[in-house]
């Protein structure tokens, strides 16, 4: 499906008014169904709607590994998701009905207790790795970003090693977006405790918080973070890095795993 709109608008430039085609992105509603039973709408980009599924469930501890699927099929006609599960996690069942309105993207709704997410494994193992490279790693993500590029409406994110960008995922909201990672991420077997997460949006608590339940042990993000999400990160041991931009950033918690 295109994640594209094409519509007819007036373009202004100082004293003259054009007429000209433009595209928007589409804000697609995306229902989820867990064995039959409706569990939430997501809107999202209309991409990578099975890794998104499958990286929202997994971020909000409906499911712990992929031997706990069943089966996945997906309507994109009517925006339906289906997921079979073998077994619905009884911390997860209790959690229907309490949703959270949180500072994400359109007031974005999470399942998850907050206080469940302070009991996130702190880091063992620092991610070494050089501010020169998170430079370069920053560049090639930029160019990446096509959706934006052509719309201006999308945030984008990143699993990276040390040395390349290893998925890559777009959407109008940034949870969407790393959820869709983290979909992918254990759709294709992809390790994440060993990575770097590239993100375009800001760095709030439940980005942070969607990490560190995955053990990434850095984030890096053009954008700024907040207070909660860096307690959070000096907390488990997480590199938090903001305004990576050209040359410059802003290191906010545990230096010593950079390497100048």
């Amino acid at each position: 499906m295109e994640s594209i709109k094409r519509v007819n608008i007036v373009r202004i430039k100082g004293d003259e008014a054009k007429e000209e085609e433009d595209v928007v992105i589409k804000e697609y509603p995306f229902t989820i169904f867990i064995n039959d039973e409706e569990v939430i709408t997501l809107l999202c980009s209309p991409g990578s709607l099975k890794e998104l599924m499958v990286g929202f469930l997994y971020s909000e501890g409906f499911l712990t590994s992929l031997q706990d699927i069943d089966r996945i099929s997906i309507d994109e006609d009517k925006g339906l998701g289906y997921i079979y599960l073998k077994n619905i996690n009884q911390f997860s069942e209790k959690l229907r009905g309490k949703r959270t309105i949180t500072s994400g993207c359109g007031k974005g709704t999470l399942f998850y207790n907050v206080l469940d997410s302070f009991k996130s494994k702190k880091i063992e193992k620092p991610l070494a790795v050089e501010v020169e490279r998170i430079k370069e790693l920053i560049r090639e993500f930029n160019k990446k970003s096509e959706l934006f590029l052509n719309t201006g409406g999308v945030h984008s994110c990143a699993l990276c090693s040390k040395d390349d960008i290893i998925l890559f995922e777009e959407d109008i909201g940034r949870h969407n977006a790393l959820d869709k990672i983290f979909g992918k991420a254990l759709l294709e077997g992809v390790e994440t405790k060993d990575k770097i997460i590239l993100t375009s949006g800001r760095i709030s608590s439940e980005i942070l918080i969607k990490s560190a339940k995955r053990q990434v042990p850095v984030i890096v993000s053009r954008s700024a973070p907040t207070s909660l999400s860096v307690d959070l990160a000096e907390e488990l041991g997480i590199t938090l890095i903001g305004f990576a931009r050209g040359q410059k950033m802003n290191i906010y918690t545990n230096f010593p795993s950079l390497i100048f």
